[in-house]
């Protein structure tokens, strides 16, 4: 029997990866939702086979009565980036609350909310307080659901973290490291998770859980692996933790939308080691290898070299 499920969020990062993985199940009609009119535009012409509507969820509109007709909901919207507190709030929470209260009074019946590791850290930024407040509000929901809380991601459309990154790396005869750049990371495959949420959606699990990736790395030696796969010349160079602060605090004052700010800077830094539980098992999905998943990511002839807007 034929199923609808509505995505939030998604013409980003995971929900770019994921709709590729779901169009294999031919009894799945999927729906996807953002705001971002660029990155909606490309979703569209990459899959025209399935709907896609431009909406701001923050904002009552059409889009809720088919998220109210869906079977089950994927929750992928989330400011990820930026300087003002107010947008995480509005993005985050806000369209949270109204997406529920359309799935409550509709025939949704199952949802996949994705959070993020930053709820279990000790960092304090706005994202990281506005996705512990947005994961409250999904768990107040008699919907059944299930949370999962990934660490820092990359693959295919990456924009914002290792996408982001090589791209300087390519472009710059200089790829500057704070301090000493021995920060430990447990980066995500873009594509297990995605597999993770197909399974999540195949067997409707409850619960909340936390997914790292299954390697920890350095992240002055992730960097390295960047440069080693896409061959970069870019020259890896070390500098003070607090040169590398003033220097992108002085780009902020001339960009409204720093890809990458002070307060990420200082969650990089943030000694965090987040629990890597054996997801391989309980979602039925391989993990893929450090290696493997950075030689998909950048060197894919489909869509390593589709590039998102910020």
């Amino acid at each position: 029997m034929s199923q609808q499920v509505f995505i939030t969020g998604a013409a980003g990062l995971v929900g770019q990866n994921l709709i590729p993985v779901l169009k294999r199940n031919p009894d799945l009609k999927i729906v996807a939702a953002d705001k971002h009119p660029t990155n909606t535009a490309k979703l569209a012409e990459l899959h025209p086979d399935i709907e896609v509507i431009q909406a701001d969820l923050a904002e009552p509109g059409g889009w809720q009565a088919r998220l109210a007709d869906s079977d089950m909901a994927v929750f992928l919207h989330a400011q990820i980036g930026g300087l003002d507190e107010a947008e995480f709030i509005r993005n985050n929470v806000t369209a949270t609350e109204l997406c529920l209260s359309a799935m409550e009074s509709g025939k949704t019946r199952y949802l996949v909310h994705i959070s993020s590791s930053v709820v279990n850290s000790m960092a304090d930024d706005f994202y990281t307080r506005s996705k512990t407040a947005q994961e409250a509000v999904v768990a107040k929901t008699d919907i059944p659901h299930i949370i999962l809380r990934p660490t820092l991601m990359f693959g295919w459309f990456d924009r914002k973290h290792l996408g982001w990154l090589k791209r300087f790396m390519e472009r710059m005869p200089v790829f500057p490291i704070p301090g000493d750049g021995k920060y430990l990371r447990q980066p995500l495959y873009a594509g297990d998770f995605s597999a993770i949420i197909v399974s999540s959606i195949a067997s409707q699990k409850t619960g909340a859980f936390n997914i790292s990736g299954q390697e920890t790395v350095d992240y002055i030696d992730l960097i390295r692996a960047i440069k080693r796969v896409t061959g970069a010349g870019a020259l890896i160079l070390k500098i003070p933790y607090g040169v590398f602060w003033l220097l992108l605090k002085t780009y902020a004052l001339f960009s409204k939308n720093p890809p990458f700010t002070t307060s990420q800077l200082e969650a990089l830094v943030t000694p965090d080691v987040f629990e890597v539980i054996d997801w391989p098992t309980l979602f039925n999905v391989p993990a893929t290898t450090l290696e493997d998943a950075l030689t998909e990511t950048f060197l894919d002839p489909t869509y390593s070299k589709v590039e998102l807007d910020f």
